[in-house]
């Protein structure tokens, strides 16, 4: 006799309490092989038995009640249907999630982060966790289940456009890029054979370099540190924004400053450059110490120098300073930007106080080989950077007094 869902409602207490009873599976058939199976354990599933090679199998068709009466007969059909053109079913359902846990693991997605769990070790925590972003948002949303095998070309160009088109052209372009390297790591793993990304360089119209907001101007640098003296903020975010214009480091850098890397008695600050990945070495000078030993009564017996507000273990936030500074009526476009202070001491430690290019360069961390073809080195022109680095002070608290400062000419 077919089932009926009254006929199982009616049958089930007694079915499962004999189960239990008995310690033996109990079944309810359906006919034609498709039954019910009540556990001891307290669960029902839809199973269809079968023959192959005459031995007896069996098929699992999902959990009841979450696989209806109609659903378990309709699988059960497609089990026979397989039967008659000599497949086993059972043997297709394991190959099918063989087939579906390969797919996961080739999936872009799956590639992707392997190659960023790679490279992680390798590229600073700002870095990676921007490159993930972009990954999360952008990328696999559209092509994060796709096997990277079957990723073509006009797939990733979709994506890119669609980055493009909400004003984002540098990062359609960085997006671009990482894919390719996504590609280029499953080609070394053997999950894919070439990388389509290549093929799509220019097919985004080149992005326009905007140098980032700087003052050059003497007189106008002056007024800035005035402003400093003004803001009403907290202390940390006060002291970033003194020792932004004296050590000129990239933002980052200062705002992820460790306690455990600054020797303030031989005036020394020790960290890895994020641009480079290199080691780098800041002198300080007087009044960059000054700054810091107050700042080391109120944040020293923490990692950070410039901890975050929120007191969870993290540097203040990326945008501290360029709040900070528009909160004193600059424009961060226009006026000046936290890495401007980059520019500013580049621009004026050459053409004002005469210091040597090459100087200024290794103190900015620039990855620029010498004569010889070899590396950045730390501690190359050290005492000259020194030096500078106290002459650069001391001119910036001139400007900031008012005073005529008279631009130093090096000697030839």
């Amino acid at each position: 006799m077919k089932l009926t869902d009254a006929v199982i409602k009616a049958k089930t207490k007694g079915l499962q309490t004999l189960a239990k009873e008995t310690g033996k599976p109990q079944k309810l058939p359906d006919g034609a092989g498709l039954y019910l199976l009540f556990t001891p354990a307290g669960s029902r599933s839809w199973n269809g038995k079968y023959r192959v090679a005459g031995k007896e199998k069996r098929a699992t068709y999902g959990l009841y009640p979450e696989t209806t009466l109609a659903q378990a007969r309709e699988r059960h059909k497609d089990a026979r249907k397989l039967l008659a053109e000599g497949v086993d079913p059972a043997e297709k359902k394991k190959a099918d999630k063989r087939a579906a846990k390969l797919a996961a693991a080739n999936s872009f997605e799956a590639v992707t982060r392997a190659w960023l769990a790679e490279r992680q070790p390798s590229v600073s925590v700002s870095t990676h966790t921007h490159t993930l972003g972009r990954m999360q948002n952008d990328v696999f949303p559209w092509l994060g289940k796709r096997p990277i095998t079957e990723i073509d070309a006009p797939e990733i160009l979709a994506v890119l456009k669609r980055i493009d088109a909400r004003g984002a052209r540098y990062c359609a372009h960085k997006v671009r890029a990482e894919i390719g390297m996504a590609f280029r790591y499953g080609i070394r793993q053997g999950h894919c054979k070439s990388d389509p990304a290549r093929d799509l360089i220019g097919a985004i119209p080149a992005h326009v370099t905007k140098n980032f907001a700087s003052i050059t101007e003497p007189a106008k640098v002056g007024e800035l540190l005035r402003a400093f003296d003004s803001f009403n903020g907290t202390y940390p975010v006060a002291c970033a924004l003194k020792l932004a214009p004296l050590l000129f480091v990239r933002p980052g850098e200062l705002r992820q400053a460790e306690w455990v890397q600054i020797d303030l008695d031989r005036g020394e600050w020790r960290y890895t450059a994020s641009k480079t990945n290199t080691e780098h070495l800041v002198p300080l000078s007087r009044q960059a110490v000054a700054i810091l030993r107050d700042l080391q009564a109120l944040t020293g017996g923490g990692q950070y120098v410039f901890p975050g507000r929120n007191k969870n273990g993290k540097p203040m936030s990326e945008a501290a300073v360029n709040v900070a500074l528009r909160r004193l009526g600059y424009d961060t476009q226009a006026d000046i930007t936290g890495h401007g202070f980059r520019a500013m001491a580049r621009t004026i430690l050459h053409e004002e106080l005469g210091q040597k290019p090459e100087v200024i360069e290794h103190q900015l961390a620039h990855a620029v080989p010498d004569n010889l073809g070899r590396a950045y080195n730390r501690t190359k022109f050290i005492k000259e950077r020194q030096a500078m680095m106290q002459i650069w002070a001391d001119y910036l608290d001139a400007l900031k007094v008012g005073g005529n400062v008279v631009p130093l000419t090096r000697s030839l």
